[in-house]
């Protein structure tokens, strides 16, 4: 028999708008929070359940709230159940319609102003649904970039709409057992993929010939770990290969070397961040150094050799 999941369950409310203001700034990584009173009785209250790879939450405010968030390593769907709520305020606005979910925008702060709402969310740990995407879609593990305007088919919000009821009947009424949890995880994750517009980082075909196995499993380290330091030889490592067979490996079929497969995942996390910055927030040499690049002319020519543009190009967009 398998034991009961562990599943946990948290709620915070009251009538403190400053202490509600806080609360939630500091759980979505917020900035500029301005809290203020509506015409309702101020009250809130915000719910949690669930494991570490995906909570059902649910939030209520009466009054308004505006700010600035990143919700960090979780990519969040909503959608409101009363009151008024709009994403990503002067930039590509989205305005929520009650009962329709919507993604978060991904990779970037974003702004946000509600009033009066109550609002259903599900989180899913970023690496967790990075690995599902990777198995469902043959995918490499790495960020997934959704499409927070886009308006899913009504097929695909039915099939969600469905899934989500299942998975929140047994978790929020019942006791799952580690395995439903797992499924019911899964299912959802996998529901969440089909339904919402994204994109993922294709594996090349060679990748997906059982032959190629150990290189697949550098390439997915490279991906998983570009943002640290890395070396030939834990590479190599990892993959369970020599440093020699691993440089091999690569040329043989990919045509470039571990070191320079590295510096292409670098440049396309540069270019992904550049896309979601505004040009007041951050700089081309900022985000380059944050990726490991030091002289400005070489990647700036490695930049426009890999995307047909300068790096300020895609920044000022």
């Amino acid at each position: 028999m398998s034991e009961e999941a562990s599943v946990s369950r948290t709620g915070m409310g009251g009538r403190d708008l400053d202490e509600a203001r806080a609360l939630y700034e500091d759980d979505y990584t917020g900035s500029g929070f301005v809290a203020e009173l509506s015409d309702e009785s101020f009250a809130y209250r915000y719910t949690v359940v669930g494991d570490e790879n995906m909570t059902l939450r649910s939030s209520m405010f009466l009054g308004s709230i505006q700010g600035s968030i990143q919700p960090e390593n979780e990519y969040v769907v909503s959608w409101i159940l009363g009151g008024s709520g709009v994403m990503d305020v002067g930039r590509d606005e989205t305005e929520l319609t009650l009962g329709r979910p919507a993604m978060f925008p991904t990779g970037r702060p974003f702004a946000f102003d509600f009033k009066d709402y109550r609002q259903s969310l599900i989180h899913f740990r970023a690496g967790f649904l990075e690995l599902v995407a990777a198995e469902h879609e043959g995918a490499l593990q790495a960020p997934i970039r959704f499409d927070h305007t886009a308006e899913p088919a009504p097929a695909a919000l039915a099939r969600w709409k469905a899934v989500v009821d299942e998975t929140a009947l047994h978790i929020l009424q019942k006791a799952p057992t580690t395995l439903q949890m797992a499924e019911l995880t899964r299912r959802t994750a996998v529901t969440l993929l089909d339904t919402f517009p994204h994109e993922t980082t294709v594996l090349p075909p060679e990748l997906l010939l059982p032959r190629n196995h150990r290189l697949r499993q550098a390439v997915d380290f490279l991906h998983a770990h570009a943002h640290e330091p890395l070396s030939t030889s834990a590479v190599a490592e990892e993959a369970g290969l020599s440093p020699r067979s691993l440089q091999q490996a690569f040329q043989r079929q990919l045509g470039v070397s571990p070191t320079e497969y590295l510096r292409g995942i670098r440049l396309d996390r540069v270019r992904a961040e550049l896309a979601n910055l505004a040009p007041e927030h951050s700089t081309v040499a900022e985000v380059a150094a944050r990726w490991g690049f030091t002289n400005p002319g070489r990647f700036a020519g490695a930049y426009v050799a890999r995307f047909g543009e300068y790096p300020r190009r895609t920044l000022s967009r």
